[in-house]
């Protein structure tokens, strides 16, 4: 899904479920001076409303080159994916259940946690954006696909697809943003109950599942069809759980422990994985939270704007990329989440010169180093603002003094050129 603009109007306007929703805003004057109402954007004020059209324009040429390429090769990548997870989840299971050695069940868990993170990332989350949907196959279609963990696709395709990716980083509109229960930014008021933050972080991370079908129910007494979507969910956590606990035991006959255990195991590694790949997608440091004044005039290249200056990349080789679902690209992804997972870097390979061009950051890092940035945001933030001194305030919307230099430094340098 990605948001369109009225020319006449020039608003964001998001296809969502066949229906065109707009995000009624006044137009923008592109001759006043760049200002997004994003308290202490001042030190990305060099782009000039010109130099916004111009990165719009680049970005919407990337996205047309991407589109008019795609065929048959991208077509047999995503069906040899799903092929390739269908097989590993069975050769998993098969050894799971037919060995007596405890290596032999710890090697068929891990691969039956590696089969269902393949199947939640790089095929449930990217078919369920449409990115396959050029294909017209009615099975690896976003209207069709039901992913393999709890939460219900259809659910989550209206708070993923259009809640956080049209409302990127933005506070109060992005659910996404601390998944409503945890502060990430010191814009957001401290109160005693962020004490208990890491305790939540490290709960949401065993219970990743669980927490994103949760998410995506919209329990507000306002919303007429909240009996719905429980029923839905509920269906699916019964289905979801006869599977894992019922039918794949009884299937294992007098080992039926081996694989209550194992399946459990899976669902806890598939769990922590998938945390982890999207928390170092929003939270590290350097990733923009926003005010909502953002969205007022927001027009379609001031959005791809905030998309790349509110994501973070880490480095990875083919198989991290395969593994996090090509999240590792998360700066890409959220720039073009409609487009296959397998062009993203080669995507990332032309967004990282234009953040060049035009003197913005380009925020990616190890693996190792945005996650342990997004755990000591999460901790430090437990406590109130201070509380570890000036510079505790990482996530601010506000900059930090180092951050604020590099952006001076690289403001220097394109004026020299």
């Amino acid at each position: 899904m990605r948001p369109v603009f009225s020319r006449e109007q020039r608003r964001p306007v998001c296809t969502h479920f066949g229906t065109r929703v707009e995000i009624h805003a006044p137009a923008l004057d592109l001759h006043q001076g760049f200002d997004i109402a994003i308290t202490d954007i001042a030190r990305y004020t060099h782009l000039s409303a010109t130099d916004i059209r111009n990165l719009g324009s680049e970005l919407d040429a990337i996205r047309s080159d991407i589109e008019e390429s795609r065929g048959a090769a991208d077509a047999t990548y995503i069906r040899r994916t799903i092929l390739f997870q269908r097989t590993l989840d069975v050769a998993a299971r098969l050894l799971i259940a037919g060995t007596r050695s405890k290596a032999g069940w710890a090697l068929g868990t891990a691969a039956l946690g590696f089969a269902k993170s393949v199947e939640n990332m790089e095929i449930g989350h990217n078919v369920s954006h449409g990115q396959w949907d050029w294909m017209n196959d009615p099975e690896i279609h976003s209207s069709t696909w039901e992913w393999d963990m709890v939460a219900v696709s259809a659910q989550w395709k209206s708070s993923h697809n259009y809640r956080h990716h049209v409302f990127s980083n933005v506070l109060g509109e992005d659910d996404d943003l601390g998944f409503g229960v945890m502060r990430v930014t010191p814009d957001q008021p401290w109160s005693r109950k962020h004490l208990l933050q890491p305790l939540q972080n490290l709960f949401l991370a065993l219970t990743f599942e669980w927490g994103i079908a949760l998410h995506d129910v919209d329990l507000a007494k306002s919303n007429p069809g909240r009996g719905r979507e429980l029923k839905s969910l509920m269906r699916k956590i019964r289905r979801q759980g006869f599977k894992d606990y019922v039918l794949w035991p009884v299937l294992s006959l007098k080992r039926w422990r081996r694989t209550l255990g194992a399946n459990a195991v899976a669902n806890l590694l598939r769990n922590l994985w998938a945390y982890v790949v999207i928390f170092c997608g929003h939270f590290p440091d350097g990733t923009q939270k926003f005010t909502p004044d953002v969205l007022q005039s927001e027009t379609r290249a001031e959005w791809y704007l905030r998309q790349m200056l509110g994501a973070a990349n880490f480095k990875a080789g083919r198989f991290l990329g395969f593994a996090s679902g090509n999240l590792c690209y998360q700066i890409e992804h959220h720039l073009f989440p409609d487009l296959p997972s397998n062009r993203l870097a080669e995507i990332a390979d032309r967004v990282r010169p234009l953040c060049a061009k035009y003197g913005l950051p380009y925020n990616t890092e190890s693996l190792v180093h945005q996650y342990g940035s997004t755990l000591g945001i999460i901790h430090k933030l437990a406590f109130p603002d201070g509380f570890f001194g000036k510079d505790a305030d990482v996530a601010a919307i506000r900059p930090r003094r180092r951050r604020q230099q590099r952006v001076t430094r690289r403001r220097s340098a394109l004026r020299a050129a």
